[in-house]
């Protein structure tokens, strides 16, 4: 624990030098999370896998910059991340996207997953598929929370922040963040961690320089 945290400081020290030599604004910080989720409970029908079930993952935050212009040569997304199925999990079980971001759902277990989303920014629903099969990519093309089912393992949760912003970035377990390379300004600087709790506050950024912004407030 002692050389994660003074792992945490020296990238942290050494993105603040990199901010300034660039003459970019930096923000950095920490985020009150809950507690780790206890373990879940699985259905009894599905006893027999229940040595494949993980426990769940510690809670995060997904830390953005709203207001600010996009840079000059800013592109659509065009890349593909991964939200794996694994223990009757999602893992990672929160990601952050930029709009136009195509997202895989492989299954890394031994039987049937299934994921499907009734959120507003984006429906779909994969079917139930194996290991050896791939199921379509999904383009998340419009920002807001999606949120992550499997029809099969009713105790599954995900989420996908889809974003319209390039200056975003996930915390730590320990809720500490950093962003870098960010414009100059006044903006609204935000924490999202689940349905009921996030978090936003004013923040000035100046050329060179790095900010602290502590969610809930800053002592």
């Amino acid at each position: 624990m002692q050389l994660t945290r003074i792992t945490t400081a020296v990238a942290l020290l050494l993105g603040t030098l990199v901010a300034a030599a660039q003459g970019t604004a930096s923000v950095e910080g920490t985020v009150t999370l809950p507690k780790p989720p206890s373990q879940v409970k699985i259905n009894p029908r599905y006893a027999a896998q229940a040595g494949a079930l993980l426990p769940p993952e510690p809670p995060t935050a997904v830390v953005f910059l709203e207001g600010a212009p996009l840079p000059a040569d800013d592109k659509p997304a065009t890349n593909v991340v991964q939200v794996a199925q694994k223990g009757m999990q999602f893992g990672p079980g929160l990601i952050a996207v930029r709009k136009g971001t195509r997202v895989e759902f492989p299954n890394g277990d031994d039987f049937y997953h299934n994921v499907f989303s009734y959120s507003k920014a984006k429906r779909f629903d994969l079917g139930r598929f194996l290991k050896d099969e791939k199921p379509a990519a999904v383009t998340f093309d419009q920002p807001g929370v999606v949120k992550l089912y499997c029809e099969i393992h009713e105790h599954m949760r995900g989420s996908v922040v889809v974003l319209d912003t390039p200056y975003f970035v996930k915390s730590d377990t320990n809720g500490v963040y950093r962003l870098t390379g960010l414009p100059a300004g006044q903006f609204k600087l935000k924490a999202w961690i689940d349905d009921k709790i996030s978090f936003e506050q004013p923040v000035e950024l100046k050329p060179g320089a790095a900010s602290r912004v502590n969610f809930p407030g800053s002592p």
